[in-house]
């Protein structure tokens, strides 16, 4: 079994969704959109990478996204960036994050139980 299998769509899903977290980034700074739909969208993000290459079941897929993103945003509580020597990285401290808000995991769960209820029509292989 190939470890990584190109597809295309889920890529440019992917990549269509990174624009719309870098709009709302550099153009939204409310107290909704910005915090909850941005961590809401990067799940989604992570998924169709992942769905872009890994020939791995959907459902394992979607549990694999989500503890991806729980696992930075613990990370985020234990200071990850500093442990890792990148605090002077703006780079890194976009990337990771500095900072743990539990409503984050919110995010992530909600984003993680759209993707598992969202009605799936498997394709022919």
């Amino acid at each position: 079994m190939a470890i990584w299998r190109f597809r295309l769509r889920p890529l440019l899903i992917c990549i269509a969704l990174v624009l719309v977290e870098v709009c709302i980034a550099l153009f939204v700074h409310d107290r909704v959109i910005r915090p909850f739909v941005g961590d809401y969208l990067v799940l989604m993000v992570v998924y169709q990478f992942l769905r872009s290459g890994l020939p791995v079941e959907r459902t394992r897929l979607i549990a694999l996204s989500w503890l991806f993103c729980c696992a930075v945003e613990i990370g985020q509580y234990f200071n990850l960036v500093a442990l890792l020597g990148l605090q002077h990285s703006r780079f890194a401290r976009i990337l990771i994050g500095t900072h743990f808000d539990p409503l984050d995991l919110l995010a992530y769960s909600a984003a993680a139980l759209t993707l598992w209820c969202w009605p799936h029509r498997p394709r022919p292989q």
